[in-house]
């Protein structure tokens, strides 16, 4: 297989994303920009370092780094490393190889399909009757090439493909590759539009005309909403997401699924020098059970099938 993609993780034996027992691989890029997102390190689609200082043994009893960057990118505060220049930086990830403390760490890896199969068929044995692959991101659809050889040769293999995506790709992309999947796991963050283009800076049509044409193509698929308290866990939204559930998807979803945000991935956006602005957003167990609970039980009495999912989750490389 020709094809190659970037990886920036891959999970076994996970449990929350797709029937059964599965394997999930993750491709690095999306074009979404959510601010509680808990991988930043899977926005970009090229390969990047992440910079733990903590973990340095120092530029005087190591330097390691220092001695083989060849673009001279690497910053150094009172003997400790600080920061990588990422304009100048190539991620040739001759630092990281030479770094004995994993203070310096790659977020991403470029891989073939065939690598990517060979962590898949390790655990074939363990899906049984309904287990299988999943493949997440970042956004799946923006490594489009790579992501079809993949779930073609899962195919191929007798292997349950799922897709999660945000959908906010064309649809062209989706549609080429719908023949190879056998489920989809899709976000609908917020309904209102207006909201959703302040919070993530897009308007939200393309994902509601996708998901339209998704139940429409009549493959099993679920709907997730991560909850952002004080932003999107209001029943205000849960009304204007049931009336597009019912009206323009005729109801066509297996579940839906609500998972309460959880202030994960501080350090990953520490690594990467980006700023964190959710650390203060996760509930308190009360409000949790208030909140969310209100919210199920309002789709449900709309005859929507809910449940509380998995909490949005970080992904450990």
């Amino acid at each position: 297989m020709l094809a190659k993609g970037i990886v920036f993780n891959t999970q076994r034996f996970t449990v929350s994303d797709g029937p059964g027992i599965r394997t999930e691989v993750f491709l690095k890029g999306c074009p979404l920009g959510c601010p509680w997102c808990s991988n930043p390190e899977s926005r970009e689609s090229h390969i990047e370092v992440g910079v733990y200082p903590t973990k340095c043994i120092s530029a005087e009893k190591c330097g390691a780094c220092l001695s083989v960057c060849p673009e001279n990118c690497i910053a150094f505060e009172s003997g400790v490393l600080k920061a990588v220049d990422r304009d100048k930086c190539s991620a040739c990830m001759k630092c990281v190889d030479a770094c004995p403390s994993v203070a310096l760490k790659p977020w991403g890896r470029k891989m073939s399909v065939d690598e990517v199969m060979e962590i898949i068929r390790r655990d074939k044995p363990y899906y049984r009757e309904n287990g299988g692959v999943t493949f997440s991101g970042g956004e799946p659809f923006m490594q489009a090439e790579f992501l079809t050889a993949l779930l073609k040769e899962c195919r191929h293999e007798g292997i349950h493909t799922c897709v999660e995506s945000a959908l906010f790709v064309d649809w062209e992309v989706i549609e080429s590759a719908l023949p190879f999947i056998d489920m989809m796991i899709a976000d609908i963050k917020m309904a209102d539009a207006r909201l959703h283009k302040k919070y993530i800076g897009y308007d939200n049509a393309p994902i509601l005309q996708n998901l339209e044409r998704l139940a429409a193509a009549d493959i099993p698929l679920v709907l997730r909403i991560p909850l952002i308290p004080k932003i999107n866990d209001n029943i205000q939204n849960a009304a204007l997401t049931a009336e597009f559930i019912k009206t323009k998807m005729h109801g066509n979803i297996q579940m839906l699924q609500l998972l309460p945000y959880m202030p994960l991935g501080e350090e990953k956006y520490r690594s990467l020098n980006q700023p964190y602005t959710f650390e203060n957003y996760a509930y308190s167990k009360p409000a949790f059970e208030s909140r969310c609970g209100n919210i199920r039980a309002y789709f449900a009495a709309q005859g929507i099938p809910c449940m509380l999912g998995t909490t949005t989750k970080e992904n450990e490389s």
